[in-house]
């Protein structure tokens, strides 16, 4: 009808959407974020965390500074409590030499020291005695364990100039290589970045060989050690022990495999004797590093002290000619 009009509502200051929030959503979209705050945080931080443990090692150690006076290697060398009190002193008088003539330290643990599983052989207080060397010495950034049927017989060059510079890790390592000789289907990986690897030995003919290894301090190592150590590996009666666990998870556990610089053997552990049948490439000659008596402590005919007797004398004559100069 003309001039009639439809009775819409007022306008008002406020309106009142029936799409708006009502005041009382707020608070509780407030305390709904309040609850769920803690696990996000949560989630944060445990993305954080798996980023530190499984980030580069040798990236984190180099990244870090480590406090004045650390020194750059620890020896570590397991000692039988049985051996004679000359070999004892003979061995650690060795390791120290060369330890202070580059800034090393040392650590001389007893085989017994450690809580091994009933009937274990006393070898497997490597791995333990090299985890508690890392324990000791948090910020160094590598650990060589080297046997006590082993001398140094040529302490002039570090082992960073020797073998742990990256570019001479790459220089060194053996690459798409059988890991155990002579037909491991399993081979070391052809292109490693010398920053990468933290696990350093060579081959004898039978196998790894292990009187001579040198680790990089950090996490991965912590993982490593304690994969190795696993109280299956001790229980399951390998014929060479700690040998033998070795080769098997470096051969079938990619992360420890992606991390090893495998080099010849005559660079960090000559052995007096050939062992395996082998060619002979493996045998000290003077002016090797290290001279290894393999194998002396298993063979009852044989006694590691009078073996080790002349080139210990050799030894003390070349150091003695070194400071007379």
């Amino acid at each position: 009808m003309p001039g009639m009009q439809f009775p819409y509502p007022r306008k008002t200051s406020s309106p009142t959407s029936p799409y708006a929030p009502s005041r009382s959503a707020y608070p509780r979209r407030r305390r709904s974020l309040r609850a769920l705050l803690p696990y996000i945080l949560g989630g944060v931080a445990l993305i954080w965390l798996l980023i530190y443990l499984f980030s580069d090692s040798s990236s984190s150690t180099s990244g870090a500074r480590p406090p004045p006076g650390t020194p750059e290697v620890v020896i570590v060398t397991t000692l039988d409590p049985h051996l004679s009190a000359s070999y004892r002193n003979n061995i650690i008088e060795n390791r120290k030499d060369y330890a202070a003539r580059h800034g090393y330290t040392t650590f001389f643990p007893n085989t017994t020291d450690y809580d091994l599983m009933p009937n274990t052989p006393l070898s497997w207080s490597t791995i333990p005695a090299i985890r508690h060397a890392m324990t000791l010495h948090p910020h160094t950034p590598w650990l060589w364990y080297l046997t006590s049927t082993a001398l140094i017989m040529n302490p002039t060059q570090g082992l960073y100039q020797k073998v742990l510079d990256p570019r001479k890790i790459e220089e060194l390592m053996i690459t798409d290589q059988p890991v155990v000789p002579p037909d491991s289907v399993i081979r070391t990986f052809s292109h490693v970045r010398g920053e990468r690897v933290d696990f350093i030995l060579s081959q004898d003919h039978e196998g790894l060989a292990g009187g001579s290894i040198m680790v990089r301090s950090g996490e991965w190592a912590k993982y490593f050690l304690d994969a190795w150590f696993d109280p299956l590996y001790r229980s399951y009666n390998f014929q060479k022990a700690e040998g033998h666990a070795l080769e098997h998870i470096v051969q079938w556990h990619g992360t420890i495999l992606a991390k090893l610089a495998l080099v010849k053997q005559r660079v960090v552990n000559s052995y007096t004797r050939e062992v395996g049948g082998g060619k002979g490439d493996g045998i000290y000659q003077e002016g090797d590093f290290i001279a290894n008596f393999h194998g002396c402590q298993r063979d009852t005919a044989r006694n590691c002290e009078e073996e080790m007797g002349p080139l210990m004398s050799r030894w003390r004559e070349l150091r003695d000619q070194e400071r007379r100069r």
